[in-house]
């Protein structure tokens, strides 16, 4: 009999999981920004496209 082993379901599952942490923290992060007024929160681009950053 021949067995394979995938870790696609875990894999996927780790990617969703890193990706949805990733847009609450630069939602909570540009909410922070909107009540102290900061304009600066428009030029960073990791809060405006935080799927698109280099870091996931």
């Amino acid at each position: 009999m021949i067995e394979a082993k995938t870790t696609i379901r875990a894999s996927f599952a780790a990617r969703m999981a890193r990706r949805a942490r990733v847009l609450a923290e630069a939602g909570a992060q540009s909410r922070l920004g909107t009540r102290r007024g900061d304009p600066a929160r428009w030029r960073n681009a990791r809060l405006l496209w935080p799927l698109f950053s280099r870091d996931i």
